[in-house]
């Protein structure tokens, strides 16, 4: 595999996931960054610092919508990898891990923007949206939750969950601020599993009170 220095460019293939893309223009990539100095460093390049990201040839504002987008669905998925270390169901952990794999492939299509259709990005297929629906039904099967706000904080596993609810509402608000044509080639499938992601964690964190025995309060709003 190509070796490549530039750490805006790591980035991008890593943690925004564009390395699994079979079409990434890798003769496009050498191009690029082949006067990039080797030297530099993987933590920091300095490059940032003007608030612009140095994409190689391409610069993009750190206060692009892209970026704003990007940076939101990162805070969840950061915000999941802790909480899959929290006392919670056996299979909590399996289910987290699964929506940080779908939100790395929603962030690669997101930076796909950046290079205008010169980047073919995974595809994003209904089925994830529906492997969603399924579990929120089995788990709303389960707990019979009562149709009344909650207060959250019942248990701290439950209170994790719903700070990533938030988060991931957050995110799903951001994304919906695209222009249309860059919501269009993002394509429904990924705003659906956006908007049942909230849903998924709500039921998650339901279902985690429900297991501890934990009765949940609803606002008196007296």
């Amino acid at each position: 595999m190509l070796f490549l220095r530039g750490w805006w460019l790591s980035e991008i293939l890593d943690t925004v996931g564009l390395r699994n893309v079979v079409d990434f223009p890798l003769k496009k990539v050498r191009t690029a960054f082949s006067n990039c100095d080797q030297r530099m460093g993987v933590f920091y390049t300095g490059k940032g610092d003007g608030g612009v990201s140095d994409l190689g040839k391409k610069k993009v504002p750190k206060v692009s919508h892209e970026m704003a987008v990007l940076n939101s669905l990162d805070r969840l998925n950061s915000l999941l990898g802790l909480i899959k270390h929290q006392d919670l169901p056996a299979d909590y952990p399996h289910i987290l891990r699964e929506v940080q794999e779908n939100l790395f492939i929603i962030q690669a299509n997101v930076a796909a923007l950046l290079y205008g259709g010169e980047v073919k990005a995974p595809p994003f297929s209904e089925d994830k949206t529906k492997r969603v629906e399924t579990l929120i039904d089995e788990l709303e099967e389960k707990v019979q939750p009562a149709k009344k706000f909650i207060i959250p904080g019942a248990t701290q596993g439950s209170s994790w969950l719903d700070i990533a609810r938030t988060f991931a509402r957050e995110a799903e608000r951001t994304a919906l601020q695209l222009p249309d044509s860059q919501r269009e080639q993002l394509g429904q499938p990924i705003f659906s599993y956006l908007n049942r992601l909230s849903s998924l964690l709500f039921a998650l964190a339901r279902f985690e009170v429900k297991q501890q025995g934990v009765a949940e309060e609803h606002p008196k709003y007296t």
